[in-house]
């Protein structure tokens, strides 16, 4: 194997752009947005920006600041374009705009400054005018960078479908002509509770895929990790984005833990706590108690705490289920739904007993009739319950719902020896 100074120019300046636009792509994208108030025209013009950058940096070398040289040459490119546009005179503005910005950074490329705009990306891409999907579809490509292919298999959509929703989103801004700024005061509460929906449906598409074979996409779950990370940074005071930020450390500490030697999934109580990732956990529950000292609490931060009271656990037996169920009860008054009340339910199985659990279930069984967590955890408390013949119903009932192939495996393990259970030997 020959090392990287043995590979051809074009290889090396390609692979030097790949690590360029993988750490700036959102940073870049944003600032051209922010000029060129067209989000079609600003990924064209990065687009052109890097063939321009494979050809000149393996003749040349790749530049002092690599993400500087692609800012301005697409800026560059975006001027071409724009004079080459059969509107040009209602272009005016774009075009000066860009060529002042051109004269600033015409003397010192290298010491330029990408002014970081992504906050106001992501609130663009996150607009309430737009559906959930194409929420999320448009921020993982213009906020991560991720190719419009990565995003159509993480939802399971062809890349066409895909290509042709990201279009659509896309013009959708255009025609409603959607603000392309952080909100005012008044509205940021609303709107970033939506940003932060769509950065934890990016995470739990990765974390427990709805569908396929595999059980987690780790690449969805840092992406969404790399967004709250952005939040976070450029707003510190928003205590919820803190809470996600810490909820999703806590979620991926414990992967390495979740899917055995066979790919089999292994739940929590099974988990070799050893394999947890302590710097995460360290990190996230730092987070927690500081954000806990200065803020009010909302939902993400209670379900960070949550899962914390888990991580902190030396083992399943030692975790403290009566805090968790108090902890339920304060994102029960915040956020008042069945889904909570369903793990209510699952943590007082443990805190008390599966039959205290079980009355609180029957509650629930109408309103999360075709919700398959609610038949898997009803199976489980069931079968510890002794009731074996609605145990049986139960997991049944949850195979049939579940379309992801390691979660159906799990259960079906769960309901072999239920339904053949192994006879004592005299």
């Amino acid at each position: 194997m020959g090392n990287h100074h043995d590979q051809p120019p074009t290889n090396l300046a390609a692979s030097a752009l790949e690590q360029v636009v993988r750490q700036h792509w959102g940073r870049l994208v944003a600032a051209l947005i922010k000029t060129l108030r067209d989000f079609q025209l600003a990924e064209d013009c990065l687009q052109d920006a890097m063939e321009s950058a494979v050809e000149h940096w393996s003749r040349n070398g790749a530049p002092r600041a690599p993400a500087a040289w692609l800012l301005q040459t697409a800026r560059r490119k975006a001027i071409d374009r724009l004079r080459r546009d059969a509107n040009f005179r209602r272009k005016e503005p774009e075009i000066s705009a860009l060529m002042a910005l051109d004269r600033e950074t015409a003397l010192e490329p290298d010491d330029m400054t990408i002014p970081d705009e992504r906050l106001s990306l992501i609130f663009t891409c996150c607009h309430p005018a737009l559906d959930e999907k194409s929420r999320v579809a448009l921020t993982l490509r213009t906020v991560t960078g991720l190719t419009t292919g990565e995003i159509a298999r993480a939802f399971l959509d062809s890349e066409a479908t895909m290509a042709q929703r990201l279009v659509r989103a896309k013009q959708k801004i255009k025609l409603a002509a959607i603000s392309y700024q952080v909100p005012e005061a008044a509205d940021l509460p609303e709107r970033i509770q939506a940003v932060l929906n769509v950065i934890y449906l990016v995470f739990n598409e990765g974390y427990a895929a709805t569908e396929g074979v595999d059980w987690v996409r780790s690449n969805l779950c840092e992406e969404a990790i790399r967004l709250a990370r952005i939040v976070v940074q450029l707003r510190p005071d928003l205590s919820e984005a803190t809470g996600l930020l810490a909820l999703m450390l806590l979620n991926t500490a414990r992967i390495p833990a979740r899917i055995g030697a066979s790919g089999e999934l292994v739940p929590l109580d099974e988990q070799d706590r050893g394999l947890w990732d302590q710097a995460r956990i360290g990190e996230a529950t730092a987070l927690i108690r500081a954000t806990l000292k200065a803020s009010t609490v909302g939902p993400f931060l209670i379900q960070a705490a949550i899962s914390a009271v888990h991580c902190e656990a030396k083992s399943s037996d030692t975790t403290d289920w009566r805090q968790i169920v108090l902890l339920y009860d304060e994102l029960q008054r915040l956020t008042p739904n069945p889904v909570v009340r369903l793990n209510r339910a699952i943590a007082l199985s443990y805190a008390e007993s599966p039959d205290v659990a079980l009355a609180e279930m029957g509650g629930l069984a109408a309103e999360l009739s075709h919700y398959q967590p609610f038949h898997a955890g009803l199976a489980d408390i069931l079968r510890r319950c002794g009731k074996l013949n609605g145990a049986v119903a139960a997991y049944e009932k949850a195979i049939a719902l579940s379309s992801n192939a390691s979660e159906r495996a799990f259960l079906q393990n769960r309901l072999k020896p239920l339904r053949h259970p192994v006879s004592p030997t005299f």
